[in-house]
């Protein structure tokens, strides 16, 4: 793997520090289409197979027990059917702005806003997540070419944390899941953008020139930005929506075919439950812009459970760590995620306890 330093910065510097004012701006290419999608093929068809065996196992069920017609069935099909029908307008109308983003809006732009200093960087990169609407596909490849343009590496990994948590499509997604809750919506982003904004601190003192690697830029020259858009938006649009569906299909499964004693057994344990509900958020991958009615169909599960499922699936599961891994390397993650997954807990229990 080759790795690339700041001229003059020995490797032993902060992250932030060394590469603030680093790699010179190149004009306003476009990034690259497939930063991050290597295995997209691969990634996808596993979806897809691991919804279907989901399936299999919840049609299986229903025909040993002779209850294809039963209330359990119809429970399950009730939930799946209505958690994925509630979610996919948004799920579309963010693909649809993320894709328009990386192909229309120069990375330039978003560098005019942000101080040069990355400790004041870092809060106005996550405050801008708030403006730009986003998900976890168009985060990555984005948060690389701001890096190569010259922006603090430790801003473009908050944004890339807040961008796909607190976007304006993810916070009115949350607020119709949560319908008459306006706490739980308050929290997810107060949750998330604080624990975007510590990452990204962390990041500024401790972070190292050598855990980095930059994408190359690989994309065709010359390449329209309708294609450009085209294919991004194609590309999200197929691996979001299967996400999607392996989230409702895991949902459905779990508030039906698991008993109801187990589910309360650990939805009473305050700390355990918490910890559930964030691994199953990194084992599902649900899209940010869907996660949401997911997270209200876990109904036996405390308040503080279900913002741990929203705080911690948009800023680290399999599906981002892939993604990471092929624009930053495997160095990065294994150094980044489990940052992202200690810091987002400590963010989700503390607004947990002051406001719900």
């Amino acid at each position: 793997m080759s790795e690339r330093t700041t001229p003059g910065s020995a490797p032993s510097t902060s992250l932030g520090d060394s590469l603030a004012g680093g790699w010179d701006d190149r004009g306003d290419e476009l990034p690259p289409t497939d930063w991050g999608r290597r295995t997209g093929s691969r990634r996808t068809g596993t979806v897809w197979l691991f919804a279907l065996f989901i399936t299999a196992m919840a049609f299986g069920h229903a025909w040993l027990s002779d209850e294809l017609t039963g209330q359990a069935f119809l429970a399950w099909a009730t939930i799946f059917t209505a958690i994925s029908f509630q979610a996919m307008p948004f799920l579309v109308f963010g693909v649809a702005l993320s894709a328009a983003l990386v192909a229309f809006v120069p990375t330039s732009v978003y560098r005019r806003f942000i101080p040069d200093d990355p400790r004041k960087a870092v809060p106005v990169a996550g405050a801008s997540g708030a403006l730009l609407p986003g998900c976890e596909c168009a985060s990555v490849p984005i948060a690389g070419s701001l890096i190569k343009r010259g922006v603090a590496p430790a801003a473009a990994l908050t944004f890339l944390l807040a961008a796909p948590s607190i976007n304006p499509i993810v916070m009115i997604a949350t607020a119709v899941a949560f319908a008459g809750q306006p706490e739980m919506v308050l929290a997810r982003f107060a949750a998330s953008l604080l624990a975007s904004v510590v990452i990204g601190w962390v990041w500024v003192r401790f972070g190292r020139t050598d855990w980095l690697r930059l994408p190359s830029r690989t994309h065709t020259p010359g390449a329209s930005k309708w294609r450009v858009f085209r294919e991004s938006m194609l590309h999200d649009i197929m691996h979001a929506g299967g996400y999607l569906v392996v989230g409702a299909l895991a949902a459905a499964t779990l508030n039906v075919m698991v008993p109801r004693e187990w589910l309360l057994a650990v939805a009473e344990a305050p700390l355990v439950s918490v910890l559930v509900l964030a691994l199953l958020a990194i084992v599902l991958s649900i899209c940010s812009e869907a996660d949401a009615f997911v997270a209200v169909s876990l109904t036996d599960f405390s308040p503080t459970a279900k913002l741990a499922f929203m705080v911690i699936g948009p800023i680290v599961d399999l599906k981002l760590i892939a993604m990471q891994a092929g624009v930053f390397g495997w160095r990065f993650v294994a150094r980044f995620a489990p940052l992202c997954l200690v810091i987002g807990l400590l963010s989700t229990f503390l607004i947990g306890a002051i406001l719900l």
